[in-house]
């Protein structure tokens, strides 16, 4: 058998394989440019080759899981919510792949507010794959959030009961002092001779100095409630710009 025989064969054989691969998985070479395209920046080139992969094989798993990520690095999290959403609920997923599609999942939910859902998903990752450390600082970090919103919530409450209750009391004073000058319409001033002599003003009827009133209690819980927010704030502000961002499944 001559040298360029011997080589040809080989490469004849893998030709053989690759075509019959790409018969098998039509969908993979769209997968691969879509890859090339997002690695590129070119978003909207990307998902229209992960949705022609998709029309080639429904179920192609790559092409679900990268057609979410680029809608996200778009910022179009409304869609990419959906389509983590549907790829979540694909049977025979791995637990890794779908701990990691249930991640994202929450990052979307989460940069649209919906703070309830995207907890729920990333407790559900979390079931999947207890030792994700991004999973639970998301978990934790949105439950934190929600937690402050219930507090301000209940402040602004407790505020606007406050104010209500001031107005009220306000009223109920300029109500009696008019009910008091109405009591005795034709009651005349007396003459200032008539009304006894003022005595003279001594050392000991100084008027007394008036002393600040303490701050309410409810003002000074707030202001203890609104420096832990801002602790807070400050301390994972800087970290979850690098957190919520979603995994990649482009090479896999």
């Amino acid at each position: 058998m001559s040298r360029v025989l011997k080589y040809l064969l080989p490469l004849l054989a893998l030709f053989v394989a690759t075509t019959a691969y790409g018969q098998k998985y039509p969908e993979r070479k769209h997968v691969r440019r879509g890859n090339s395209l997002y690695e590129e920046q070119r978003m909207e080139e990307a998902q229209k080759e992960y949705r022609t992969a998709l029309q080639k094989d429904a179920a192609s798993v790559e092409g679900k899981f990268n057609l979410g990520d680029s809608q996200y690095a778009m910022g179009d999290f409304e869609s990419a919510e959906n389509t983590f959403r549907e790829l979540s609920e694909y049977p025979n997923l791995s637990d890794e792949v779908k701990a990691k599609t249930l991640y994202n999942l929450g990052n979307a939910q989460f940069q649209q507010q919906k703070l309830e859902e995207a907890l729920e998903s990333y407790k559900s990752s979390l079931r999947l794959n207890p030792k994700d450390m991004e999973a639970k600082f998301n978990y934790a970090y949105t439950k934190a959030m929600m937690e402050n919103q219930q507090n301000n919530d209940q402040n602004q409450q407790n505020n606007q009961n406050n104010q209500n209750n001031q107005n009220q009391q306000s009223e109920g004073g300029e109500d009696d002092e008019k009910g008091d000058k109405e009591q005795n319409p034709n009651e005349q001033p007396q003459p200032e001779d008539q009304q006894g002599e003022k005595p003279e003003p001594s050392d000991q009827d100084e008027e007394p100095q008036e002393t600040p009133a303490p701050r309410p209690e409810s003002e000074q819980m707030l202001d203890a409630v609104q420096a832990a927010e801002d602790k807070t704030r400050e301390k994972v502000d800087g970290e979850k710009a690098a957190v919520m961002m979603p995994r990649s499944g482009k090479n896999w």
